[in-house]
């Protein structure tokens, strides 16, 4: 029994870190069951189906205890509401439109945000104490480091003749749903370049700030986080993803500025004090300013080489809906501006999960009729695309109405109450996860500003880690007490 036991238990580790190490690959082509049209497809999924059943197995044997967080009671108030909107949107019955019927955009809606909610348990029962929490980012790391390697494989082939392009493209295409980008940007394994800045920004790098900022080190390397956080802004420049890097700068500044004060004040006395030694530490603490400026400078320089990023400083626009044309947001301003108007005819309950896209089009606004031709393809006959607001906040105002609205930022900011609380421990490994957590959570927090999926792992994991370590850690102080 004994050997049972504990050839159930490797298998869940072994299971959760091949979740982890997979979590990269957003757009796995052998998924079964998927239909072309289905872009998100975590492969990370799959080892997850088999971890459930082998957590349940042992909690029925009473083998391990699975802690109910105050966090699911906040998230299942929220999936109520979604049941109950998608009831009432049922009665709206919207027209079908280019073969998607009201119940088939439901159902697959709902399946989405139950995807998406069993990554946030499983890393919620996954991550009891600080060894789990090593175990688990040990395994993030490892899927950083490989897709750093094929970023910069792709890197590799974009600009130099090394490799094939072709060959490269087969490769691609043996496990993504898509070929590498015609642009030179950089996608690693996902999808598509604003994708991998997503990862980035919501899973990766949270964990090696939080490493630099506090000492806390996973690996007996410790060197490893500097080496990783350098490559991952390196492949962050290379995605040339506005809304990924601006989330990252944004993301970092915050959390230092609320987390780092000590930090900042340590720093500033090593600066202050090289004055009153050898004119060689003088130089030192210059030497390294320059460094910082001139490498702030080059991502500059390297990023206004893009279109995309120069047309923000060189626009020549009159009006706002110019100036969103000018920058190549026009679009998402459309889908984002036709979403707020179907709520606005909805705006208790909304239209029911999945449903916005059923009236979008009729909502888009006047000026995005004649200048975006991405709009003018969706409007064709020919096309077979349904829309979505590409925003996740506009999208439930959409389809949730206020009220669904408001219970996922009560979810939302009762996940940041967990994570906080942590800061109560006063170590050194909390105070790692604390920042870790506050940096996903404000990543998140602006990341679903430009996405609108529920199925994306990264928008769920690191928060359920946090809200595993708040609960357990939680549980044994309230144990200890009433002993």
């Amino acid at each position: 029994m004994k050997n049972a036991v504990f050839s159930v238990a490797n298998l869940i580790k072994i299971f959760w870190a091949l979740t982890m190490l997979t979590l990269p690959v957003t757009s796995f082509r052998w998924f079964p069951f998927l239909g072309e049209s289905t872009l998100v497809r975590p492969l990370a999924l799959l080892p997850l189906v088999f971890l459930f059943p082998l957590l349940l197995f042992q909690f029925w044997r009473k083998e391990i205890k699975l802690q109910i967080p105050n966090a699911f009671m906040a998230l299942g108030m929220f999936v109520l509401f979604v049941i109950v909107s998608a009831t009432i949107g049922g009665l709206i019955n919207p027209i079908p439109l280019r073969g998607q019927t009201y119940d088939g955009r439901a159902i697959r809606a709902l399946v989405t945000l139950f995807i998406g909610i069993a990554f946030f348990v499983s890393a919620v029962w996954m991550n009891k104490n600080e060894e789990d929490l090593k175990f688990t980012v040990k395994w993030i790391f490892v899927g950083l480091i490989i897709t750093i390697a094929w970023s910069g494989l792709q890197a590799v082939t974009f600009y130099t003749d090394i490799f094939d392009r072709e060959t490269i493209t087969k490769l691609q295409l043996s496990f993504s749903m898509r070929e590498l980008v015609r642009t030179n940007r950089i996608s690693g394994l996902a999808y598509e370049p604003a994708w991998l800045a997503g990862q980035l920004a919501t899973m990766f790098i949270p964990f090696l700030f939080a490493s630099i900022l506090t000492n806390y080190h996973i690996t007996k390397f410790k060197w490893l986080e500097s080496v990783l956080l350098v490559w991952s802004l390196i492949v962050a420049l290379g995605t040339f993803s506005r809304g990924g890097l601006l989330t990252i700068v944004a993301s970092a500044g915050l959390t230092f500025l609320f987390l780092g004060r000590d930090v900042i004040k340590s720093v500033w006395n090593w600066f202050i004090n090289g004055f009153r030694k050898r004119k060689i530490d003088i130089v030192f603490r210059f030497g390294i300013i320059a460094v910082i400026f001139a490498s702030l400078f080059g991502a500059i320089a390297f990023l206004g080489q893009r279109e995309i990023f120069s047309n923000l400083w060189q626009a020549d626009a009159e009006t706002l809906d110019e100036f969103i044309v000018e920058i190549n947001a026009g679009s998402r301003g459309a889908y984002s501006s036709a979403g707020y108007a179907v709520f606005e005819n909805y705006p208790i309950t909304g239209v029911g999960l999945g449903a916005s896209g059923f009236t979008m089009y009729q909502n888009l606004p006047d000026w995005s009729l004649t200048v975006l031709p991405e709009i003018a393809r969706q409007l064709s006959p020919e096309s077979r695309l349904y829309p979505n607001p590409k925003n996740l906040y506009i999208r439930l105002l959409a389809e949730t109405g206020i009220i669904g609205f408001f219970l996922f930022l009560a979810f939302q900011f009762h996940v940041l109450g967990d994570m906080l609380s942590l800061l109560k421990q006063n170590q050194i490994w909390t105070r790692f996860a604390v920042i870790a957590g506050v940096f996903a959570w404000l990543a998140v927090t602006f990341y679903n500003f430009t996405q609108d999926s529920f199925t994306t792992p990264n928008i769920w994991l690191v928060s359920g880690i946090m809200v595993g370590l708040s609960t357990n850690i939680l549980s044994a102080e309230d144990g200890g007490k009433s002993k």
